[in-house]
């Protein structure tokens, strides 16, 4: 009776109506977007360090003496303002995260809950590696090789703020989303929907298919495509090992 009891008074153990899952996601978006909010003002204060720091790569390539250009009057402003919002969400992403869990959580039955707990930070962290290994890593890299190409071609690199900025910011958030791809691969394992034997078996084609995607979520250069999809590829291998040891440990209880 009183396990009974316990489980009716759990409302992790319980089903959620539509209504309730509804009301759940629009209080986990307000709390999401306030997070965001907070950051992006944040950012905003420290707008101008943000633009010296992105402008890394640009300046290692480029050097300091050939500064991004502007075309029009409120082109600074609102590549500014582009800027703010995702470095933004990369500062808040740890909150940002932690309620899209939270609100997946709440569809889950408690002995299911707990991979969230480990998921919500490892999910930010993951995000905020991809962000910054575009920018440590890949941006100088790909720049290096797309200016070589236009002076191969007879032509004289003049970008733009605004240009390079959508270019940096794009690529960051591709390349933090694309860092989740560990936990995609464990939750597909956990929720049954594929195994780790199915996982193995298709290396070959997500080989194929992770190169495909890295081809049409990049510029078109060679440097950007292999740089996003060698990394994915290991991330989906570090999704499998997970998903591993996940079921190892299972079976071991």
């Amino acid at each position: 009776m009183g396990k009974k009891n316990k489980n009716k008074l759990d409302p992790i153990d319980t089903t959620m109506s539509l209504g309730d899952h509804l009301e759940e996601l629009r209080t986990r978006l307000l709390f999401a977007l306030a997070g965001l909010a907070v950051g992006l003002i944040i950012c905003l204060c420290f707008g101008k360090y943000i633009i010296v720091f992105i402008q890394g790569p640009y300046i290692s390539v480029m050097g300091a003496d050939t500064p991004l250009q502007t075309l029009a009057p409120a082109q600074g402003i609102t590549s500014y303002m582009k800027i703010g919002l995702v470095a933004g969400l990369i500062v808040s992403s740890p909150w940002v995260f932690y309620h899209l869990w939270m609100f997946i959580a709440a569809g889950m039955y408690s002995n299911e809950r707990r991979y969230v707990y480990l998921a919500a930070p490892f999910s930010a962290v993951l995000f905020i590696v991809g962000a910054l290994f575009f920018i440590f890593v890949v941006a100088k890299i790909s720049l290096a090789f797309l200016i070589k190409v236009d002076l191969w071609l007879g032509l004289k690199p003049q970008w733009t703020f605004p240009k390079y900025v959508t270019f940096v910011t794009g690529l960051m958030l591709i390349f933090g989303i694309a860092f989740q791809t560990p936990l995609a691969i464990f939750f597909l394992n956990k929720t049954g929907l594929v195994s780790v034997a199915s996982l193995c078996r298709a290396r070959k084609y997500v080989l194929l298919a992770i190169f495909i995607v890295a081809a049409m979520a990049t510029p078109p250069d060679v440097i950007s495509q292999v740089t996003l999809a060698v990394p994915l590829y290991l991330l989906f291998e570090l999704g499998i090992l997970l998903s591993y040891l996940a079921r190892r440990k299972e079976k071991t209880k």
